[in-house]
């Protein structure tokens, strides 16, 4: 039984979309937006594993670069300021607020476990409106190990003063939710459109459409 629930940010809390005006701007295509999003995630796994470590920000940008490149875009800095400026203020998806207020109001011990820097996590969780459910955020970049390395999900644990066993991670994208499963933790997959999990890969015992499917399922899993 989980006693703490650790959510992931960008796509599982916060809506990406919001980037899409800058990526039609930019490359008269929004619909790169997924394929920058998708080489980003890409580069940030090569940092984990060949290394050296790089700040999550940083290798967004390099994967901003290499989508440029592909389109024979010529990138201003103000086209990165924008994206970068963004995804600090990235709305929550529309059920969100709803979703962690019914755990909260449930007793449940709600953080933030993501990539970025700490920095910008408390940024976006600030202008989100979501700072009053989460007890603590967490950034990756504390110990300079990305998700989905077990590291991450373990020093929530050890911060928490619980055993990873008694952590459960939400997220929207298959890599976090395999590495958090293998790193001991139980795990929720939030289904967004487009998002699938890995079948050769553990799976969880929580799969839900979105955050208040996946909130239900936990009350009921978690705090019956």
């Amino acid at each position: 039984m989980a006693r703490i629930l650790v959510f992931d940010v960008n796509e599982t809390l916060l809506d990406l979309r919001a980037l899409d005006p800058h990526f039609e701007r930019i490359f008269g295509n929004k619909g790169l937006r997924q394929a920058w999003f998708s080489q980003f995630i890409q580069n940030a796994l090569v940092a984990t594993i060949a290394g050296p470590y790089l700040p999550f920000g940083k290798i967004g940008m390099g994967a901003l670069e290499m989508i440029a490149a592909r389109q024979g875009v010529k990138l201003a800095e103000e086209d990165k300021s924008s994206i970068l400026t963004t995804m600090a203020s990235l709305p929550p998806h529309a059920e969100v607020i709803e979703a962690l207020a019914l755990l909260k109001e449930a007793g449940a011990t709600l953080v933030t476990l993501t990539n970025s820097t700490e920095q910008v996590v408390q940024k976006q969780v600030l202008h989100a409106g979501l700072q009053k459910y989460f007890t603590q955020t967490f950034s990756a970049d504390t110990i300079q190990r990305l998700k989905p390395a077990p590291e991450p999900y373990h020093m929530v644990a050890q911060a928490m003063g619980v055993s990873i066993e008694e952590t459960r991670l939400i997220a929207a994208h298959a890599w976090d939710i395999a590495g958090a499963l293998r790193a001991g933790c139980t795990a929720a997959f939030v289904a967004r459109p487009g998002m699938v999990l890995d079948p050769l890969s553990q799976q969880p015992d929580i799969i839900g459409s979105d955050i208040r499917e996946v909130a239900e399922k936990i009350l009921a899993t978690d705090f019956a």
